[in-house]
């Protein structure tokens, strides 16, 4: 951009910030649009026998007693590198058609931009196996605890899919399609505003500057990259795993990052769910889990 004026330049910059944020949020359509469809096709048009299986799948309806599978399948789907896993997995607890514990191995296992990007960079196989293992395995571990410890009583599943209909004022009473259509609009413009801000800030932060808080810090480390894994886009992912390709965060840091990274999964969660105290219980896991397996992989290089 030589020989453009500082003006120029940073329209320029920004117009880069729009597309990109654009981008990010037409990767999530199809998920969140076939979410909702499931979700109004479940409340609408499902006997009771296909509303038990399902939440026998997601744990929903499983007993004391039973090792939830879940947080087993959560594990394994997310760690497809895509965003819209997470959003999907938001939208579907917070209608209670899975449960917290595959919530949380959803987001913990996700791999969002990771994937791709280590593959690009022709990263080591066997660094990229154990990475992916890691998520999952942990995902799947804690989502099992979780969902072992929490025996709370949730409302059932299509009421709560209701009570979202009623909060979103979707008119599901005009067919399950348009129902669907406008549910993924508004949670579509919602991503785009506060992905475009996020991106503007990260733009003006810089790598730099998350190099110098987190390199050659054992526990301060992971402590800091755990925040940079909650930025609700698939940015974070993208900043953690070049840091770490480029030597400049240790693998304890980037596990916690990459752990406490869930894509937009947080965002949709604030937005869809509307128990504030309890997404701010999902975030407080979320983030502790993935510090503490950070720290404890930083202090005893078992990765």
């Amino acid at each position: 951009m030589a020989g453009l004026s500082i003006t120029e330049r940073h329209g320029l910059e920004l117009i880069d910030i729009i597309l990109d944020t654009l981008t990010d949020c037409a990767k999530l359509l199809p998920f969140l649009f076939v979410t909702y469809l499931a979700m109004e096709y479940l409340e609408h048009k499902t006997g009771e026998k296909t509303k038990r299986l399902i939440g026998k799948i997601g744990g929903s309806g499983q007993g004391a007693g039973t090792l939830p599978l879940g947080p087993i399948v959560g594990g394994l789907l997310g760690v497809v590198p895509q965003c819209g896993f997470s959003a999907a997995a938001s939208n579907l607890y917070a209608g209670r058609v899975i449960t917290l514990g595959t919530l949380l191995a959803i987001y913990l296992s996700t791999s969002d931009e990771m994937l791709p990007i280590l593959i690009s960079q022709r990263a080591p196989l066997d660094m990229i196996l154990k990475i992916l293992a890691a998520k999952v395995l942990i995902g799947m571990a804690a989502g099992i605890a979780i969902d072992l410890i929490w025996r709370k009583k949730n409302k059932n599943g299509c009421e709560r899919i209701h009570d979202i209909c009623e909060q979103e004022n979707c008119h599901c009473e005009k067919g399950i399609w348009r129902s669907a259509l406008s549910h993924t609009l508004q949670i579509a413009f919602f991503i785009f505003v506060v992905t475009f801000g996020l991106n503007l800030v990260l733009h003006f932060v810089g790598e730099d500057m998350l190099e110098k808080l987190i390199l050659g810090r054992p526990i301060l480390g992971p402590v800091l990259a755990g925040v940079v894994g909650l930025i609700p886009n698939c940015a974070g992912s993208v900043v953690l795993t070049q840091l770490y390709l480029e030597g400049a965060m240790g693998t304890g840091a980037v596990l916690a990052g990459l752990l406490a990274n869930s894509g937009v999964g947080l965002l949709v969660l604030f937005r869809v769910n509307h128990d504030r105290k309890e997404n701010l219980k999902v975030l407080a896991m979320l983030y502790g889990i993935g510090t503490f397996v950070g720290i404890i992989a930083g202090l005893f290089s078992f990765l």
